[in-house]
């Protein structure tokens, strides 16, 4: 990030907004700050950091111990060449906790309509009403625009509990009946605008993207998942589910009741597409390895090097678009920095900020219980202490 540009709490405020527009559901809402937050427990036996990682390790340190409402959190950072070069949980946090996502999701779900584009199952520049017969309900549609947030139907912004489109949230059901209800409902005639013409962010259209994607391949999503990212990147805590009605938001933001555990989710046929993943830090950061590896696992190819490449292009430019907020550009689950394009993240409504830094040859996540705007008050102040640990590191 540039030292002459505005600063990054003053660039990411109205993102921060805009995620938390989908206060009370939606997979890429956010939640209602905490009316009483529950006081984190004083810090004990913190080692004291070393090492390239010492003062972003001191800054995450600092703002747990600061915060009330945080009461811990997971980083990781992994590098191109080296794998994960620095992992660590805080406060009351374990290093195998397993967290909500949010809209974190998002570049996940986006990437499995890539692999079903290059197997040949799915164009995604031509209508959906090429590929399932219910596309016809908005035959100008395309699959591209449904993951960028270009499709014209309603968003999380302007309607997060928009009353059409409220299966998105619902555990009951499949998820191919849902995106069928959504896509042929008349009932939002009068509220769909033409696409490629607004930056609509979140909501329905990404639960047309994956009852799109079970449709063209015969699939389940789940073992849509497993296939393409859980068995070559060795996933073992990553999955989807539909926590927004089943679970409320505890005190800081956060669902409460999850506790790091998916046994507690009803099981689901209808996971929620833009925000229902969860991940401890470690399943995370092999996604994340993944795409600074031009696609590749340990364990084979996920997506081709063109695919992640387009993923983190920012495909707004192409109609003249933008987000409106600080990291202007999207591309396919990623919010692209037009200052930087080497810059992207996917952030969440709970806190988790998930970032690449193509330049620099590196990818961290940081993982939250709260809400998106701590999360990206914290990806904020530990930025450039990441940079400087890749930097000398080199």
């Amino acid at each position: 990030m540039h030292s002459t540009r505005r600063s990054l709490v003053t660039n990411l405020l109205p993102l921060a907004l805009l995620l938390a527009c989908g206060s009370g559901g939606g997979g890429g809402s956010g939640s209602p700050p905490p009316a009483t937050p529950t006081p984190a427990p004083s810090p004990t036996g913190t080692p004291v950091p070393t090492g390239e990682f010492a003062a972003f390790e001191r800054e995450i340190q600092a703002f747990v111990d600061e915060r009330e409402d945080v009461e811990g959190v997971g980083a990781i950072v992994v590098d191109r060449d080296r794998g994960v070069v620095y992992r660590r949980a805080f406060g009351t946090f374990t290093e195998d906790r397993i967290y909500l996502l949010a809209s974190a999701s998002k570049m996940v779900t986006a990437g499995v309509l890539l692999r079903l584009s290059e197997q040949g199952l799915l164009d995604l520049d031509a209508p959906v009403a090429d590929a399932v017969p219910w596309g016809a309900g908005n035959p100008s549609i395309t699959p591209a625009q449904l993951i960028s947030n270009s499709s014209g139907l309603v968003g999380l912004a302007p309607n997060p509990a928009y009353p059409p489109y409220l299966c998105q949230y619902l555990s009951a059901g499949s998820i191919q009946d849902c995106a069928r209800q959504i896509f042929t409902t008349a009932a939002d005639d009068a509220d769909v605008i033409p696409p490629d013409t607004t930056f609509r962010y979140g909501g329905a259209q990404w639960q047309v993207a994956g009852g799109l994607a079970e449709a063209v391949s015969g699939e389940s999503w789940a073992d849509l998942v497993r296939e393409i990212y859980g068995e070559p990147c060795g996933l073992r805590t990553f999955g989807y589910g539909n926590h927004f009605v089943q679970l409320r938001p505890g005190p800081t933001g956060y669902p409460s009741g999850f506790d790091g555990d998916p046994g507690r989710l009803d099981p689901t046929d209808n996971p929620n597409m833009e925000g229902g993943a969860y991940s401890d830090i470690d399943d995370y950061a092999k996604l994340l390895l993944m795409h600074l590896r031009g696609g590749v696992c340990d364990g084979g190819r996920v997506l081709s090097e063109e695919s992640v490449r387009r993923m983190r292009t920012d495909r707004l430019a192409e109609w003249g678009g933008g987000t409106g907020v600080g990291f202007e550009g999207y591309g396919f689950g990623w919010w692209v920095d037009r200052e930087d394009p080497a810059l992207a993240i996917d952030p969440g409504a709970y806190g988790s900020v998930p970032w690449i830094d193509e330049r620099r040859g590196y990818a961290a996540f940081l993982a939250l219980e709260a809400t998106d705007s701590t999360g990206l008050q914290l990806f904020s102040r530990v930025l450039a202490h990441a940079n400087a640990a890749i930097d000398a590191s080199r």
